[in-house]
């Protein structure tokens, strides 16, 4: 198939983990507008979850859907702040074999265009985990927004030229 030639749309079974000590199934914005947007984009919600603030709660949620062959992207929302109780990007960072830095510096710059200085408050981090890209973003359904629209749906789109990772998802657990 030549470069310009039409690809078909490959939907990603995708997890989404909400980091709250308050969220609840009712009261999740963040969560619900990442699998809104997921699914309307045409991927698959394999399964969401609401744990508190607790590093091995989060790490135990995020392992085990890296464990799980069939989950390609998990989501995180929360706890990507600087307060003591935000540990998000502690406890999951630990289980990348590669960080995506681009992720959190294209994530600042475009929060920086929305909300100004106060972006320098996220610790958004993106990397691979036993084959999985795992992304932590921060807590608020703008944040959410900004990161699915601008930056996640378009890499989780094998049509997305010249590149996207989704065309490297075969690859990512060569050694």
């Amino acid at each position: 198939m030549s470069s310009s030639e039409p690809r078909e749309f490959i939907p990603l079974e995708i997890a989404v983990l909400v980091v709250s000590d308050s969220r609840t199934e009712k009261t999740d914005k963040s969560g619900m507008l990442l699998v809104e947007r997921l699914e309307a984009a045409g991927h698959r919600l394999h399964e969401k979850r609401i744990v508190p603030d607790d590093l091995y709660q989060i790490r135990a949620a995020v392992s085990r859907w890296c464990a799980d062959g069939g989950v390609k992207v998990v989501l995180t929302t929360g706890g990507t702040g600087v307060t003591g109780r935000d540990g998000t990007p502690e406890a999951v960072a630990i289980l990348f074999e590669k960080e995506i830095e681009g992720f959190g510096e294209i994530f600042r710059m475009l929060s920086f265009q929305e909300i100004g200085a106060s972006s320098l408050q996220s610790r958004a981090v993106a990397g691979v985990a036993n084959g999985t890209y795992v992304f932590c973003l921060p807590g608020s359904a703008g944040a959410c927004a900004t990161a699915w629209d601008r930056i996640i749906a378009p890499q989780l789109d094998n049509r997305t030229r010249p590149c996207n990772l989704v065309e490297l998802m075969p690859r990512l657990k060569e050694r």
